[in-house]
């Protein structure tokens, strides 16, 4: 079984650090130039990536720095995608977001790998595994559906599935090439199809959310199929994170069968710490063997420490669905899924994640 995901494991992003937020007001106010920019990103990426190790996580990450939100910044680099402002605000439990969004204009395709030069950078000053996390293939259509898909340039949805299977066959095998071990397709999509109101919302935009499972299964195996033997790609799934909020409720049952045994991901970050996740119970069609399921136990939402006592209870409540050589534990999302970040501290954000590699320890002994 490969060492990752990891026994003690992380989803991705980070809270920005006060010199980089500053970076990029002065970058926006023309104080400093793009190579300016850059030089203060690589050093923060770099001093986090040595908190990482420093508490003895075996796989890092570069906290998505660069990025201003997790999805848009790679999705806008891909051919015939277009970043819009202005038009439409994302609703959360209470907040608002930025009026950014995407629409497709032109046929899906991959000219230059994005963030190839990040990962390049992260697996520099990584001593461990260097993670790295990018959207993944429904990310692209769920978000604006139909709807925002030129009808133009796709009269046949079922073409531009094909396009953006292939772009992002092209995606993996690039990240393999530079080094790449360990890649996570961050996918919001399945849990969203888990809640009645996202369901709606997806009707509404043209789109059938009961056919969408299997269409959007058959892609990321197509994909999966080209990663080489020595590659893990895992994939994350939560239910909104903006600011400690969130967009959707709902248990994972019915996704489950389809996610966990009919897509061949080497393991899945499942949003597990609130009543909006639903119980372990679908964590009984995880197929036994090499497949992990990392429980997402930690909160980022807030900076109140859990118990390890709470942690091991609950560890223990999901061996009744999987077995416990096939989980491990992180935090239920990165802490700064767009650079606002969530509502807690730097220092709360690094107890959390010790928290989680000393419980990992208590558990498993070998985190």
């Amino acid at each position: 079984m490969s060492p990752f995901p990891a026994r003690a494991d992380q989803v991705g992003s980070l809270l920005r650090p006060a010199a980089l937020k500053q970076a990029r007001l002065d970058r926006e106010a023309g104080r400093i130039d793009a190579a300016g920019l850059r030089a203060i990103e690589d050093r923060c990426i770099a001093a986090a990536v040595e908190k990482q190790q420093q508490l003895g996580l075996s796989a890092v990450t570069d906290g998505e720095y660069r990025r201003r939100w997790w999805h848009f910044d790679f999705l806008e680099r891909l051919d015939g995608v277009e970043r819009t402002y202005g038009e439409k605000v994302i609703e959360f439990h209470g907040v608002k977001t930025k009026s950014d969004n995407i629409k497709i204009t032109g046929r899906i395709g991959v000219t230059k790998v994005p963030m190839l030069d990040d990962f390049e950078h992260l697996k520099r000053v990584a001593r461990v595994t260097p993670k790295y996390t990018i959207p993944g293939p429904p990310v692209l259509h769920f978000r604006g559906g139909r709807e925002l898909i030129s009808k133009k340039v796709y009269p046949d949805l079922e073409d531009f599935f094909a396009d953006t299977t292939e772009a992002y066959k092209k995606i993996v095998r690039a990240f393999y090439a530079a080094g790449c071990r360990y890649l996570q397709l961050d996918d919001t999509v399945w849990a969203y199809l888990c809640s009645d109101a996202e369901r709606a919302a997806s009707r509404a935009r043209g789109d059938d959310p009961d056919s969408l499972p299997a269409t959007y299964a058959a892609m990321i195996n197509e994909v999966l199929a080209v990663r080489p033997a020595d590659m893990v790609i895992t994939t994350h799934c939560c239910r909104g994170n903006f600011r400690s909020s969130w967009i959707s409720t709902g248990g994972y049952e019915p996704v489950a069968e389809t996610l966990l045994a009919g897509i061949d991901y080497d393991g899945y970050f499942l949003e597990y710490d609130s009543d909006r996740a639903g119980g372990f119970e679908p964590l009984r069609f995880l197929p036994k063997g090499r497949k992990k399921v990392v429980l997402g136990l930690v909160t980022s939402k807030t900076g109140e420490l859990e118990s390890r006592d709470l942690l091991e209870r609950r560890i223990e409540e999901a061996t009744k669905y999987a077995r416990l050589e096939q989980l491990c534990l992180s935090p239920q999302c990165g802490f700064a899924s767009t650079e606002e970040g969530n509502l807690l501290s730097e220092d709360e954000q690094w107890r959390k994640l010790e928290l989680v590699v000393a419980t990992a320890a208590d558990v498993w002994g070998d985190a």
